[in-house]
């Protein structure tokens, strides 16, 4: 059961979402490709692709909803431990995602970012990429945030060495470290990619964790967990999840 409440958004078409609540950023572990291609007798890669048009589907419906930010979970520092063929297959749809969508990525004003290090990718999906970044840096919309080869440790990690070298060069002392100096080194920060915390976090396929996946940002988000593999993960699916996020009572640690 999803819980609904008082909640309205005329503009879209559905009545469940209060127009004036709605969450400024939002990130999705999108899981349950594989599981979906198993469960119909496909292999893997049939299940990525079918994931790659249900993120088009979302990111082209946060637009709508006014969602200023989307992070989605594409490919983690632990993926490497898949099949090569499996790895090489979700490259290559990415690629072909980033090129028959980058004229309406531009036309719609959506901004890609990259949260993670895309340089260990292959050469035709950073080419790819780098393309993307460029084309629709001067948009000012949605802003589509793809973690590539991200981990949360490693981000942390990465932010401890940065710090550590400022406090080497005499640039930084220990006393003067904050949670915002730290989360300025973040792929987040306002170094790299200025992305607020998000408000919520969902993860499709009824799985109850985090698999790693900002780890710093997400102190204070709301979790859901739908049990939807994430190829049937639907535009409803996904105001269903944000009218869930909208029925709690956020209170950060107070009373």
């Amino acid at each position: 059961m999803w819980p609904c409440g008082h909640i309205y958004l005329r503009d879209t078409g559905f009545d469940m979402l209060d127009k004036e609540r709605m969450p400024v950023h939002v990130a999705i572990i999108m899981d349950g490709n594989g599981r979906w291609a198993k469960e119909r007798g496909l292999p893997r890669l049939a299940g990525h692709n079918a994931g790659m048009k249900a993120m088009k589907k979302i990111v082209d419906h946060s637009d709508k909803l006014g969602i200023k930010y989307l992070t989605v979970y594409a490919f983690s520092t632990e993926n490497w431990k898949r099949s090569i063929a499996e790895v090489s297959g979700i490259f290559k749809l990415l690629v072909t995602y980033v090129n028959s969508d980058l004229k309406e990525l531009v036309e719609n004003n959506v901004r890609v970012r990259v949260l993670g290090d895309y340089s260990a990718l292959p050469k035709d999906a950073v080419k790819s990429l780098e393309r993307t970044l460029r084309d629709t840096h001067d948009n000012t919309g949605l802003q589509f945030n793809i973690a590539l080869n991200y981990g949360g440790r490693d981000e942390i990690r990465r932010a401890v060495v940065a710090i550590g070298e400022r406090i080497a060069e005499g640039t930084l002392s220990p006393e003067d470290i904050t949670d915002e100096v730290i989360a300025r080194e973040l792929y987040t920060g306002s170094l790299h990619a200025d992305v607020p915390d998000p408000e919520l976090i969902i993860r499709t396929s009824g799985e109850l964790r985090l698999s790693n996946f900002l780890l710093w940002q997400s102190a204070y988000s709301e979790l859901v967990f739908p049990d939807v593999l994430w190829p049937d993960f639907t535009p409803e699916e996904y105001e269903k999840a944000i009218a869930d996020y909208q029925s709690r009572d956020r209170r950060f640690g107070g009373r």
